[in-house]
């Protein structure tokens, strides 16, 4: 069995293995296995991965299974006592492993991690998906140390300790690999975006701890598959925030939170309405058919989930409501809000 394994997915992301494979390499081979997971490429990346680095294994998955499908279908194949998921766009740094195996050995409460993850176009400033460490508000708001909304910091060392955070990202999370086998790895209707939180939140439920690590750094381009603008993407970020939302928070907040989030959801739209983005708004309506259409489906796995929720973790959840504090009252940074 290898301790730790680094597991990059890739779809058709031949020009970002060229890119960033070659750091992965440098700063990683002597404390993980690399493993690249293909997903149905249509490009040439696999020619080029056995022609340029046939030392690194490399699983095929059949089709596109998304990103939760598949890295569940190709970490199947892997034997390990950590997973390493990095995204192919990700440019890692020296020693970026050991740190985090090192603070998740401190206690086996710790189901996963992330490092800081800063901008690969802007080095100086943390990055969208993960910065210092994914948490979430009452209302089922997601937001990051060192990133509200669309507001993004500067690092300047604010975030250098070591904290529970609520949800470790998906551009470069370490988890405990029977951890994430015993949880059924991501939940695969979700096909991509938003999985991460949904598996972290479901781990916390029962009492396991996330973290955030800042003795590791990565550099994240960020977009590589979906842009933030498309409106597919806005589509998978306002059904899925909606499916986490109902798989897994308490029975006496549900609905209270479910009709605020869809009204708040419905101004949103109108917002995209007058900014000229018709297609976003008809995305986040065709997003809420799809949650009600899943209900029954949903209904189910809540059942089975809250029934495992005995002794959750609530540590790194914002007690309030983030839009209130940065819309209202203009609070543009975490600091701001604790």
């Amino acid at each position: 069995m290898n301790k730790v394994a680094v597991a990059i997915l890739n779809w058709n992301g031949k020009k970002f293995l060229e890119q960033f494979l070659p750091s992965v390499l440098q700063h990683s081979s002597n404390d993980a296995a690399i493993y690249v997971i293909d997903n149905g490429s249509t490009d040439d990346s696999i020619a080029f991965l056995q022609q340029k680095y046939p030392s690194i294994k490399v699983i095929i998955n059949n089709k596109n299974h998304g990103f939760a499908g598949g890295y569940n279908q190709g970490l199947k194949n892997i034997d390990a006592e950590y997973f390493v998921l990095l995204n192919s766009d990700v440019e890692v740094t020296a020693n970026w492993i050991r740190p985090v195996i090192d603070l998740m050995k401190q206690s086996n409460l710790i189901a996963a991690c992330q490092p800081k993850i800063k901008d690969y176009n802007k080095k100086s400033h943390f990055e969208y998906a993960g910065a210092a460490g994914g948490m979430m508000d009452d209302f089922g708001y997601t937001f990051c140390k060192g990133r509200l909304f669309d507001t993004i910091e500067e690092d300047n060392g604010q975030y250098n300790k070591a904290s529970e955070i609520f949800w470790a990202s998906g551009a470069c999370m370490f988890i405990r690999a029977d951890v994430f086998k015993s949880f059924n790895g991501f939940d695969e209707d979700f096909f991509a975006h938003m999985e991460e939180v949904d598996l972290c939140w479901r781990i916390k439920n029962t009492g396991y701890k996330i973290m955030y690590c800042h003795e590791s750094t990565v550099y994240h381009v960020g977009g590589g598959t979906l842009h933030k603008s498309n409106p597919h993407k806005t589509f998978l970020n306002f059904r899925n925030n909606l499916y986490t939302i109902y798989k897994n928070v308490t029975e006496e907040k549900l609905f209270r939170i479910l009709y605020l989030r869809l009204f708040l959801d419905g101004i949103a739209g109108l917002k995209f309405i007058l900014s000229f983005q018709l297609k976003n708004c008809i995305a986040i309506i065709k997003a809420h058919r799809a949650f009600f259409n899943e209900l029954p489906q949903l209904r189910q796995k809540r059942t089975v989930l809250q029934q495992q929720s005995l002794h959750p973790n609530k540590t790194a959840n914002y007690k309030g409501m983030l839009i209130l504090e940065y819309y209202l009252k203009r609070k543009k940074t975490y600091q701001e809000l604790t």
